[in-house]
């Protein structure tokens, strides 16, 4: 079973990219995928393109893998693999990070499955747990590592839109229709 979702990344009402994120479900897997290509100006013009790859196996997560190109260069390339007991994390191909408990809701599945009694979720980009704040009319909040919140928005159990503070730039993630 294949599910495919595509937004339009907005900043300041103008779109400035495109995300399409695909899950794919066989037997006891699920991989996920998402690619986002954003082109903006900040101070001078930037490209930006996010290549996510994640599967979980029983519902837990087994690979991610997040690759970021800026200006057609790579910018960082972000592996977690399940290594008999614990997570092993390396960025750019440097390993950084040992995560010893299971992690079994990821920020990629917020495209897909509306956070009901979930209070965390791990970042595949950063590494890190972020909180998870339900707000009122199926809205969220995430505060990640740096005490970014993005909010999050559903309706009958889909993603409609999201606010994402990235930084740099801050933007809309909005489904298309």
């Amino acid at each position: 079973m294949k599910n495919t979702l595509f937004f339009d990344v907005l900043n300041n009402d103008k779109v400035i990219g495109s995300l399409k994120a695909t899950k794919t479900i066989k037997d006891s897997k699920v991989q996920y995928q998402s690619v986002t290509t954003i082109n903006t100006r900040v101070i001078k013009e930037i490209d930006v393109n996010y290549l996510y790859n994640v599967t979980f196996e029983n519902n837990k997560l087994k690979r991610a893998n997040v690759r970021i190109d800026v200006n057609d260069k790579p910018y960082a390339d972000i592996l977690r693999n399940w290594e008999m007991d614990c997570y092993q994390i390396s960025k750019n191909n440097i390993n950084e990070l040992v995560v010893e408990e299971d992690i079994n809701y990821a920020t990629i599945l917020l495209y897909f499955d509306e956070p009901i009694h979930i209070e965390r979720c791990y970042s595949e980009q950063d590494g890190s747990f972020n909180t998870i704040i339900p707000l009122e009319n199926h809205s969220y909040k995430k505060i990640n590592a740096k005490n970014h919140e993005n909010k999050y928005y559903y309706k009958n159990g889909f993603l409609l839109k999201a606010e994402i503070d990235g930084g740099l730039v801050k933007f809309d993630i909005v489904a298309q229709k």
